[in-house]
This record gives structure tokens, sequence and C-alpha cells, in this order.
């Protein structure tokens, strides 16, 4: 079996009970050191063989997979595998060679840079969606379909995270505004690099204002932008949810427009 296993945004302590597990019973652990903190391998066993991926193409990746057909293998992935992972071409080869696999999803750097922020990213009548994207251009340039690109959904003015980007600062502030068609430059954006490590960093700022920011803390890499009007600091307007005025399968409201203070039985119903 390999496990693509989502080893969280950093802290060792944010991996999944199901990732712990894929470590602990593991024979051989594949690992990035520049992506994963190596306090995460303690939930791997001691004899478990560990190689660091840091300086290893897909093809030194593979030849491990294919040398060892019988083991119980992890392929530790920083954050969540689903996304800017590159497990794609390792699917394939897994399906190619029928070796049995499975994803076990871990905690985004998204979460953890909107926990880092303190602010939710989907607020009523603010923003109800989030695009996760990061900045064509560059040695990214192939890897972006056509009309994917920041500039685009700046439009929309909802929550956007956008990441692998600190490197081009001018660039994605340009995008982010679109010479007016964007958001407007007081749109509030934080940027959290390296979410949840010991070194982490947060600043909070406007669109305007990312590119001397970004620059004046050395920010390079392993940093995520969070852009949009959810993210200001003014009073959020109240979800409907826990409003004593609104009912739902689990809360009934009263005349009063107070809910009342039993719940309501929900039919059980076997899946058949």
């Amino acid at each position: 079996m390999i496990s693509f296993v989502g080893a969280g945004p950093g802290a060792a302590d944010l991996l999944t009970f199901r990732g712990a597990d894929r470590l602990a019973r593991a024979d051989i652990v594949i690992w990035a050191s520049s992506l994963v903190q190596e306090e995460v391998l303690d939930h791997a066993s001691a004899e478990a063989v560990r190689h660091d991926s840091a300086g290893m193409t897909l093809e030194d990746v593979l030849a491990i997979y294919q040398a060892h057909p019988a083991a119980r293998i992890v392929r530790l992935h920083s954050g969540d595998p689903t996304v800017y992972s590159a497990i794609g071409e390792q699917i394939d080869w897994c399906v190619a060679q029928d070796r049995e696999y499975e994803i076990v999803p871990g905690v985004g750097s998204l979460s953890a840079a909107a926990a880092a922020a303190g602010r939710e990213l989907t607020l009523p009548q603010v923003a109800q969606s989030v695009v996760l994207t990061r900045l064509g251009g560059g040695r990214t340039a192939a890897s972006m379909p056509e009309g994917e690109t920041v500039r685009a959904f700046a439009a929309h003015g909802s929550t956007m995270a956008v990441y692998l980007s600190a490197a081009r600062p001018e660039q994605l502030r340009d995008e982010l505004l679109d010479e007016g068609r964007g958001y407007p430059p007081d749109t509030p954006a934080v940027v959290v690099a390296r979410a949840t490590w010991p070194t982490e960093i947060v600043l909070t700022t406007t669109v305007a204002e990312l590119p001397e920011q970004i620059r004046a803390h050395g920010i390079r890499t392993a940093a995520l932008v969070l852009v949009g009007p959810a993210l200001a600091a003014a009073e959020a307007p109240r979800s409907r949810l826990y409003d004593p005025r609104y009912s739902h399968g689990c809360r009934r409201r009263s005349s009063e427009g107070s809910t009342e203070g039993r719940p309501i039985p929900v039919e059980k119903r076997r899946l058949t």
C-alpha cells in the first residue's frame, strides 16, 4: 500500500490521527525536508527507512515504489495532498502498475493561514466563495490554464487565497487591482509565511501595500496571501444559522422569534 498522507501545514500536532497511524505502521517514509517539519516524523517507527525527497525527482520516488512492491510506504506531502502537491502523476503510476494506494487528507495551508489571521473566510452578504489559485507566468506559466488568472478572479471580489506567489509581489498586486477592475486598493490582505512553523510570520496589510510589506519582511517562499473584504476587522454580519428567528431541521422558531429549548426529532434512514 502506498499512502499519500497530508502532513498538515507544519506543526507536528496538526497531523490527523489517520496520518499518524499510517506513519506509525510504515516501512518506508518519503518526505521533503524543505516543506515538512522533521518533528512530523516522530510519529513514524524508528525502524522505518526514511528518504528525503527535497533533492529527488519523480523518477527517483517511483524507483523506490518499484523496488518495494510489498512495503507499506508513506509519501508525506505538506498541507493537504490534493492541492498543489503533484500526486496526480504518482496516482497514474499506481494505476498503471496496479499498486494499491490511498489518499489521507491533511490540514491545508489555507486553513492554517486563516486561523493565523484570526478571520472567517466566508461571511454572509460579504463573501460566500473562496478562490484558490496562483500567479501565472514565470516558471509556472505552462501549468496555468487559459482564463485562470489572478486578474480574472479578482473581478469577482470574493475571498482569494493566492499560493506560491510571494516572490513576485508587484505582479500579484497589479493583477489583484487590475487597473480598477479588480479589488479596491484598500482591500484587506493577510500574508502568512510558514504557517504553524516556529518561524511563522503574519502580516496584515492592504492589496496596494502588498509589495512593500512582503519585501520588507524578506518573504519569498512558503507563503500564502489571503485577500478580500471578509478579512476586514469590522463586525461580521450575523449568520442565520444560529439566529433565534431562523428554524431548520434541528431547531424550531417559536412565535416570539426565539427557538424552543428542545431538539426536533430527525428521521433516521438506512442507506441502501
